[in-house]
């Protein structure tokens, strides 16, 4: 099970998103061991930043939602 922690700058509304020869992507750290660190980078495949801002909301959301206990054994 990964620990996930969400850092956003609330001035920064592209927080999470960098774009790549025009295709935005997200990228965010998740936390498999306490001591260890996975970066993750993919692909929004879009080149509109509002669908890219709404892709990566989406998947924050998701990733952030609680994981069932059935799951998580």
């Amino acid at each position: 099970m990964f620990q996930f922690s969400l850092r956003v700058n609330p001035a920064n509304p592209n927080h999470h998103l960098w774009n790549n020869n025009g295709t935005w992507f997200i990228h965010y750290v998740v936390h498999p061991t306490p001591f260890t660190k996975e970066r993750i980078r993919r692909t929004l495949g879009t080149k509109s930043l509002a669908e890219a801002r709404a892709r990566r909301d989406a998947i924050l959301a998701a990733a952030e939602a609680p994981v069932p206990l059935a799951l998580a054994a």
